[in-house]
C-alpha cells in the first residue's frame, strides 16, 4: 500500500505534467480553431437567448395551473 507522502508526490509529478502537456498542446492550435470556437460559442449563446422565452413560459404555465388546481380544490 502507498503511504500519504508517495501519494502526494506522484500527485505533484502528475499536475507538473498535465500542466506541461496542457500548454504545450495550446500553444500548437491554428488560429482558425481559436476562430472556430469563438463561433460555436457565439452560436450556442445566440441558442439560449432563444430558449428563455419558451422555458419563461413554461414555468410561468406550471405555477398558473399549479394556483388554479390549489383554489379549485379550496373552493369545493
Amino acid at each position: 500500500m502507498i503511504n500519504g507522502n508517495t501519494m502526494k508526490n506522484y500527485l505533484k509529478i502528475a499536475v507538473v505534467g498535465l500542466t506541461t502537456v496542457t500548454g504545450s498542446a495550446f500553444a500548437a492550435l491554428p488560429a482558425s480553431v481559436g476562430t472556430s470556437m469563438s463561433e460555436v460559442q457565439t452560436d450556442g449563446l445566440a441558442l439560449i437567448d432563444l430558449a428563455w422565452p419558451v422555458l419563461t413560459a413554461i414555468t410561468v404555465g406550471f405555477v398558473i395551473m399549479k394556483l388554479f388546481k390549489r383554489a379549485v380544490s379550496k373552493a369545493v
